[in-house]
């Protein structure tokens, strides 16, 4: 199963490795819970089958597995054509209104998996959100302007999608509500604005080096009237 997974057909179970041929145990495994039969399987078990009599067909580190005999290819500089003109992407609830806004970003290094069929693609996004927001991608649209998109088996990657291509349902009333409370929570966390100017700083009269400027309510004394003290004090 593993080497089914790792070296023939990712694809099939919603997994893309990275360009070293690597998957995280924590994908694989939530890959593998997905199947009828496979429930069960924990680390431990991958760990036991690293340490059998097949441990040199994989290599793995703390956080990831591969197999050394990989029957697929990727090759992000290739784009595929033709691409199907819709595509769908699931994205978590709370990203929902950004990537209205914005478009699709996975972030440097990375590349947006985008599925022909709504039950992968739903697949896919329960695994970060147990109720994703699934998304069209007008990918024919897209690619014709200037949008790359590679087939990797039965997913496509993309590194961007403009919103202008992306269509969804309206964001749901909750999530407007938690982000707007976000919002005002960030605003009261937020320091106010000093009244100084940078580099100026408040006079503080109880930190007066000199004791006689810090008689609060009372009026400095002249020097006449500590000469006429002393006199009576001499006297």
């Amino acid at each position: 199963m593993l080497i089914y997974v790792l070296g023939n057909r990712p694809d099939e179970f919603g997994i893309v490795p990275d360009k070293d041929g690597f998957v995280t145990f924590k994908e694989l495994l939530q890959a593998l819970h997905e199947e009828d039969g496979w429930h069960y399987v924990r680390r431990s078990h991958i760990n036991e089958v690293l340490l059998g009599k097949d441990r040199s067909l994989f290599q793995a580190d703390e956080k990831r597995i591969m197999v050394f005999d990989r029957q697929w290819r990727m090759d992000h500089e290739v784009a595929s054509q033709p691409v199907p003109k819709i595509l769908f992407a699931p994205v978590r609830r709370k990203a929902h209104p950004v990537v209205m806004e914005k478009g699709l970003r996975p972030g440097e290094g990375h590349h947006q998996v985008l599925c022909a069929d709504k039950d992968m693609a739903l697949r896919i996004g329960k695994r970060r959100d147990q109720k994703p927001v699934l998304l069209e991608i007008l990918a024919s649209a897209a690619a014709g302007k200037g949008v790359s998109f590679q087939a990797f088996g039965k997913l496509f990657l993309a590194p961007f999608i403009p919103a202008e291509f992306i269509s969804g349902p309206p964001v749901s009333q909750e999530i407007l509500e938690s982000l707007k409370e976000a919002k005002e929570k960030k605003e009261l966390l937020k320091p106010k604005p000093s009244d100084f100017a940078p580099g100026t700083f408040p006079l503080d009269a109880a930190r007066d080096p000199d004791p006689r400027r810090r008689t609060k309510g009372k009026k400095q004394k002249s020097w006449k009237e500590n000469a006429r003290k002393m006199r009576r004090h001499k006297q």
